[in-house]
């Protein structure tokens, strides 16, 4: 299938919009679908203003699991980050939407820890938006699964993300969208913002 920018939105339990940024259209594998996004994309939280993602990164949209993962390019601190969430959904072939269920396990490229984030946040959401008992056991099955699959390096953990990112590196061209104006906060995660949101996490 021929490259196309694809719109990444998260939303949260009650619908409201939460973390979304263009994307471009790579390819799939036996993992699932990949996206991505050069360096400079500008990344936004609901109406909050745009942040810029100073480097590459790729996001992994897996059919029918609860979580999603993104990769991001070297100069990144946070070398993966994975987002729980509900199972992906395509509204078209340009847009797919998850609902963010706060917990995040990310990989820190420094020392290769493998940590498991915002369980304080799931908590609290579980009360504030009437999380049912079937979505709590979903996030928390795919939590620990996450954990234990980025800590062996099972891939794509290891390096099979690293052919999706070294397409998205060689191409530096914008992604339709991507040149809203923006804030110059420096971005770490996803292609996420330094507290661990979007474009691979996020802080609500």
């Amino acid at each position: 299938m021929a490259s196309r920018d694809v719109r990444v939105v998260y939303t949260k339990y009650d619908g409201s919009l939460h973390w979304h940024h263009p994307m471009r259209y790579l390819g799939v594998d036996e993992h699932g679908t990949w996206l991505g996004a050069p360096a400079r994309t500008a990344i936004q939280r609901g109406s909050e203003p745009p942040v810029v993602v100073e480097w590459p990164f790729v996001q992994l949209i897996p059919d029918g699991q609860w979580w999603t993962a993104a990769f991001n390019g070297e100069s990144a601190a946070t070398e993966i980050y994975c987002d729980i969430g509900s199972p992906p959904r395509w509204l078209h072939p340009g847009e797919v939407t998850m609902v963010d269920l706060d917990l995040d396990v990310l990989r820190i490229r420094r020392d290769g820890q493998v940590r498991l984030v915002d369980e304080d946040e799931f908590a609290e959401h579980q009360v504030r938006y009437g999380y049912p008992a079937d979505v709590i056991r979903q996030a928390e099955h795919a939590a620990a699964w996450l954990l234990a699959a980025v800590q062996a390096r099972a891939e794509p953990f290891d390096t099979g993300y690293r052919g999706w990112l070294d397409m998205i590196s060689a191409d530096a061209g914008a992604i339709v969208g991507s040149s809203a104006a923006v804030s110059e906060e420096p971005a770490d995660g996803r292609g996420a913002t330094v507290d661990g949101s979007v474009a691979a996490g996020d802080p609500d």
